[in-house]
């Protein structure tokens, strides 16, 4: 008989052993072993596309409805601002310290733990667990490639750090390029058309916009500016002036959407990299976020992109951490985050009618 403790050491391990093992977003092989080898120590039987590792629970059944237990491996690049080795998991005062340890590897080793458990007996639904890749880059090698392969899956939850609240909404992302054109010339006679000047108009329009519907969850869509790049020299007028706008949507607008209507009043032209990362939700009547709030939980809505977005069937974001913490120097995790989080993922799904 596993012991509550045994668990919390075990997900303690395997979170220290990825810390070390540095998993930036394309580069997560090493990380990927880890998590293959550790799920089959554990007597199950684990499959690989690409970077990405899953298990079925045992007893399958067609019939029944199927829950996702998902969490990815790679990690953002440290800032330059770490005091720490990232790649070294140390622990003081109750915290694991470390690249990742965060977000979201809390979530990853406490949703495998509780896999563990609640795969012990029968559940009344079937359990996949899944450790993706790619998540930070959202790229198509990382929970898009993994999902085809996976027998059909009813709902998700997505580990996260949310601080074990339910994230029942998150916004989407765009991120739109746009090119202003003008002539260049001689700076020093006033020749040419200044693509600067071209893009202003633009500029401050998307400054001062604000879209109309706003969402009680989410709040505002929102767009920012956040590159601007012309020029090439001082006595040179610039020919071309190029800015990226970051756009996150709430659930009343699509990305397409919103795209469009940017057609229609900017002067420069414009391009999505990708519409495929629209803001999600699940209903607050869905019978896992009911059983949330029944326990205490508070749902809210998430400002943060996840791989929710990538999706398509219900699912929420419910992890230990803090998402302030997230992508920031000197990243950590509370054990009794990690250890709180493996009993509450039990106590709410363990022989639960949750779908």
């Amino acid at each position: 008989m596993v012991k509550h403790d045994d668990y919390l050491d075990s997900a303690v391990g395997l979170l220290r052993r990825l810390i070390a093992t540095p998993s930036v977003s394309r580069d997560e092989a090493a990380a990927a072993d880890i998590m293959e080898n550790e799920i089959r120590a554990y007597g199950f039987e684990p499959r690989r596309e690409a970077n990405n590792v899953w298990a079925v629970a045992p007893g399958y059944d067609g019939g029944r409805p199927t829950l996702l237990l998902n969490a990815h491996v790679d990690t953002v690049k440290p800032v330059g601002s770490w005091t720490r080795n990232p790649f070294s998991p140390d622990i003081e005062d109750g915290r694991l310290y470390g690249l990742g340890s965060n977000d979201c590897g809390g979530g990853l080793v406490a949703l495998l733990q509780a896999f563990r458990r609640l795969a012990s007996r029968r559940q009344p639904y079937n359990l996949i667990y899944l450790a993706s890749a790619e998540e930070e880059v959202s790229g198509r090698d990382g929970v898009s490639r993994a999902l085809p392969l996976l027998p059909e899956v009813s709902l998700a939850i997505v580990g996260e750090p949310t601080g074990m609240q339910p994230a029942v909404a998150e916004k989407g992302l765009m991120v739109v390029d746009g090119v202003a054109r003008g002539r260049s010339g001689h700076a020093a006679r006033g020749e040419g058309v200044n693509a600067i000047y071209e893009a202003l108009d633009d500029l401050c329009w998307l400054r001062s916009y604000r879209f109309d519907k706003v969402s009680p969850l989410l709040g505002p869509t929102l767009m920012s500016v956040t590159v601007l790049s012309a020029g090439t020299q001082h006595n040179v007028v610039p020919d071309e002036c190029r800015f990226t706008i970051d756009i996150r949507t709430n659930e009343y607008y699509r990305n397409e959407e919103v795209f469009n209507f940017l057609k229609t009043k900017l002067k420069s032209g414009i391009r999505a990299r990708s519409f495929r990362l629209s803001s999600s939700s699940i209903s607050e009547d869905n019978p896992v976020v009911r059983r949330c709030m029944g326990m205490g939980m508070k749902p809210f809505g998430s400002p943060t992109l996840s791989d929710q977005a990538l999706m398509p069937f219900p699912s929420m974001k419910l992890g230990p951490g803090e998402s302030s913490r997230s992508h920031s120097a000197d990243e950590y995790v509370l054990l009794s985050e990690i250890g709180g989080a493996i009993d509450t993922y039990v106590g709410l799904l363990d022989g639960k009618d949750i779908m």
